[in-house]
């Protein structure tokens, strides 16, 4: 899981039919997390995506990428 002691996975991403239709977003919002990523393939450093989405907190995006690290690095 997430190594934040702050944060769990329940915490950071939230999947609800209720909310654009199931996708999973960050909790609280109505952000996509899938929207990160595509900002980050783009280029974008992630000051760029905080600025255009301030409802995402920085300690949410980080927690996600922090979670995919650790699966990477378990899977290598």
């Amino acid at each position: 899981m997430l190594r934040s002691e702050s944060h769990t996975i329940e915490s950071v991403i939230n999947s609800s039919p209720d909310i654009l239709g199931g996708t999973p977003v960050f909790t609280g919002t109505r952000v996509p997390v899938s929207t990160l990523f595509d900002y980050l393939a783009a280029g974008d450093p992630l000051e760029r995506f905080l600025d255009h989405f301030p409802t995402v907190k920085r300690e949410q995006a980080v927690a996600i990428l922090a979670e995919l690290k650790e699966k990477f690095d378990a899977a290598a």
